[in-house]
């Protein structure tokens, strides 16, 4: 499970480093820059939902992919209105 855990962690934060927008998962009361692979490490619970918050340049392309990846790996996750 850990090395499932890892490899979505690793592939978050590479999908997310590839846009200049700011891209932050909210988790309870917690805000997480997902380009951050420590914040992901103390946060990224399988069974939680988290709030992805998007917002700049190439955000709409950013929203995307960063939604299959989080699919990809069976994590719940809603765009922030």
């Amino acid at each position: 499970m850990a090395t499932n855990k890892n490899a979505a962690i690793v592939e978050i934060s590479q999908t997310a480093s590839r846009f200049t927008s700011s891209i932050v998962l909210k988790y309870e009361n917690k805000y997480i820059d997902v380009k951050s692979i420590l914040g992901l490490f103390t946060t990224l619970v399988g069974s939680s939902e988290y709030e992805l918050h998007v917002h700049g340049p190439d955000e709409e392309q950013a929203k995307k992919e960063m939604i299959e990846v989080f699919a990809k790996h069976d994590l719940k996750v809603k765009l922030a209105e």
